[in-house]
């Protein structure tokens, strides 16, 4: 525990203008981020008296090694800072709103040729049409069906879209008027999308001017004797009419707001956000989160506003925001939400009337949100607090290892060996430091020597860190040992890197630190946990040896029986089946090897897909989808001339001369067999650059094409 007096600037340091500041911990990890109107007084408020401080705030400023801050112009900067730091380091120590859910919304893809309405969940893409939140997927599917009668628009996926292209024959929705069917041409696409941007207009709130119309429409097929086509009309009044009772007013003309309210104790606050638009309630959603320092109600609602508009723009940030209690100041934040929306926005509280009742319904809630929280939440952090006792009790640990990394080997007879590395903090996943290795130091089957590899190769890249950053450096002159990773500066293997284990070691550029960026791998847990039984654990226990690293307990969860193995001891400690300790252990070895073998599993994929434009070195995905979409066929490429091969937009001579050698030099696959007849199928090679899954080429050919000569 650090002493804030040791790192605490001198008052004539401090600026006193608008500016951002950060904390750090001893690992110049960043823990809190914060905004102030003067920097040297909300400083100064941190360097108190311990005692005089709220309790999370001690923590905090005890845990932090260091404190930096920036100046900026105005507080509305400073406001856009905060944000931006906030979404970008993941300070563990500030207010961070999460949903309790992944809501989800109604989507229309307007970016695709012919829209599509589905549920989506998650971040919002860029040309897609959202409508919600709503509370569950199922009231979304009902709504869309009750609108499909009256707008028929695309809601199958991209596959089965394709698949009756193909043959010419629409889904079952197409068949009951529940889909215009632009998948065989029943629509243009200028009137599918025209189709789809009505949808969205309704769904927007403008709803009268289509009953109107299908009333005249109605009433003039009545006056025509066409009551068959009346009959439907009135059917699809009755569908929108139904549609539009989900969403009863609760505002009078047509209000487009959204309405705030918190309920909070000592220690967390919970927020529920109603959305209104044209006087319905349209979506809503609820966050809780822990209160790092004693910050009032207003500041409460300011985290709320940049959760909810921080990457919103336009009619995506209403023109009204009603909330229980306003930021002090308020200009500032007012004014970043005029800037966000591109037109002015009234940030007030409700004295009177609808939008005041509507408030307090808001509130209840929040209220109720928050007393739904505290029972799931008191069960939850007691028993993970008890599970991480009982693992430091079992293996005789000083303290209760808050971080725990968990690794697990992966292959299938020998082949495509990788491995996983999973983070818990605090006993819940921290997803955002997985990390895979792709095992290269040797061939074969050894998952020993895996283990082995893959700790050696993590704790090469602690301890790389530790020394250039100066928390470590070697009295002997010399850094750590090597352990280049191809293109991947952290020793484990992202997307497209080789994961290699030989050479001096690489640091790249892109580990940093003094910006406050995560340093990949720069951070030890207190217990690595490794999926075997003592063979592997005594593995994990050699690489950490010969890496001189003493302080990082080792432990390893045998399947069979669950036992929990620890180095240099011949029998294993075995942790009551009701352990909440064993139980956690369980959680985190078989995250591991979900981890691994999903991973193991795309690789194996992918060298089945794989075919012999993958052997081009500096040949992308791009130009090989080019190639084979200009000249058809990997066969047909390979007979191509090197000036036919240069056609290709984006393919230079010296690539084309590559690929001709590369293609000269690999032996086209084995014909196929008719199993019926005996005959040698002289077929085209299949598209080998994504699209086959390994079978036989003349699988899913009928046979009488087979044979032929194309």
């Amino acid at each position: 525990m650090a002493d804030p007096s040791s790192y605490r600037p001198r008052p004539g340091d401090v600026p006193d203008s608008p500016g951002v500041y950060r904390f750090r911990d001893e690992h110049r990890r960043v823990i809190y981020v914060g905004k102030a109107k003067s920097l040297r007084q909300r400083l100064a408020n941190y360097f108190q008296d311990l005692a005089n401080l709220h309790p999370r705030t001690r923590t905090m400023v005890t845990t932090a090694a260091s404190v930096e801050w920036t100046v900026v112009s105005t507080e509305v900067e400073a406001l856009q800072l905060e944000y931006s730091w906030i979404k970008e380091y993941d300070p563990r120590f500030n207010v961070k709103y999460r949903d309790d859910k992944s809501y989800p919304y109604l989507a229309v893809t307007m970016n695709e040729q012919f829209p599509r309405v589905q549920v989506m969940r998650g971040h919002k893409k860029k040309g897609v049409r959202y409508f919600g939140p709503y509370a569950h997927a199922w009231a979304i599917r009902d709504t869309v069906d009750l609108l499909l009668r009256v707008f028929p628009v695309r809601t199958c996926s991209a596959g089965v879209f394709k698949n009756a292209a193909r043959t010419g024959r629409p889904c079952l929705l197409g068949y009951i008027d529940k889909c215009s069917a632009p998948c065989v041409g029943r629509i243009t696409p200028e009137d599918h999308r025209e189709l789809a941007e009505e949808f969205c207009d309704f769904m927007a709130g403008r709803t009268g001017t289509y009953l109107r119309r299908l009333e005249k429409q109605m009433m003039e097929a009545a006056e025509e004797m066409e009551y068959e086509r009346a009959a439907r009309l009135r059917d699809d009044i009755g569908a929108l009419k139904k549609a539009m009772e989900k969403n009863a007013v609760v505002l009078a003309d047509a209000t487009d707001a959204d309405l705030i309210a918190v309920a909070e104790d000592e220690l967390e606050a919970a927020v529920q956000i109603f959305h209104v638009r044209g006087g319905r309630v349209r979506g809503q959603r609820g966050w809780v989160t822990d209160k790092v320092e004693d910050v009032t109600t207003g500041a409460l609602v300011e985290h709320a506003l940049q959760q909810l508009y921080g990457e919103e723009s336009g009619d995506a940030v209403p023109k009204e925001v009603l909330v229980p209690a306003l930021p002090e100041p308020v200009e500032p934040v007012q004014e970043w939400l005029t800037g966000r929306r591109g037109a002015n926005v009234s940030l007030r509280i409700p004295q009177r009337g609808d939008k005041k009742a509507l408030m307090e319904t808001v509130r209840r809630n929040a209220q109720q949100s928050l007393a739904l929280h505290k029972t799931k939440r008191a069960s939850d952090l007691t028993t993970r607090s008890r599970a991480l006792e009982e693992i430091a009790e079992a293996l005789g640990l000083d303290s209760a290892p808050l971080r725990i990394e968990c690794y697990d080997i992966s292959h299938l007879q020998g082949d495509d060996v990788v491995a996983s590395m999973v983070v818990f903090e605090d006993g819940l996943q921290r997803k955002g430091e997985y990390r895979r290795f792709q095992i290269k130091g040797f061939a074969g089957q050894d998952d020993v020597r895996s283990m082995h590899e893959v700790i050696s190769r993590r704790f090469r890249r602690y301890l790389a860190e530790k020394e250039r950053t100066g928390e470590w450096a070697d009295a002997a002159g010399t850094g750590p040992l090597g352990d280049a990773t191809g293109t991947d500066p952290l020793g484990g293997d992202g997307p497209g890197t080789d994961g290699t284990l030989a050479g001096p070691e690489v640091i790249t550029d892109s580990l940093k630190d003094d910006d406050g960026r995560p340093r990949k791998f720069a951070y030890p847990p207190q217990l690595v946990v490794v999926d075997g039984g003592q063979p592997q654990v005594a593995a994990a226990q050699r690489a950490l040896d010969e890496l001189g690293i003493d302080d990082i307990a080792v432990c390893g969860l045998a399947k069979r029986l669950e036992e929990v193995w620890v180095p240099g001891e011949d029998d294993p400690v075995v942790l009551p089946r009701t352990s909440e300790g064993l139980y956690l252990l369980q959680r985190v070895r078989d995250e591991a090897h979900r981890f691994a073998i999903t991973y193991q599993r795309t690789k194996r994929a992918k060298r089945f897909r794989a075919g012999p434009l993958d052997d081009v070195p500096g040949l992308g995905e791009t130009r090989k989808q080019a190639l084979i979409k200009h000249f058809g066929s990997v066969k047909k490429l390979r007979s191509a001339t090197i000036e036919q091969i240069q056609e290709v937009p984006g393919i230079g001579r010296k690539t084309a001369e590559t690929i001709a050698v590369a293609l000269a030099q690999a032996a086209p696959a084995a014909p196929a067999v008719n199993t019926a007849t005996g005959e040698i199928i002289e077929d085209e090679e299949p598209d080998t650059t994504g699209g086959s899954s390994g079978e036989p080429v003349t699988a899913g050919v009928p046979d009488e094409r087979r044979g032929q000569e194309t």
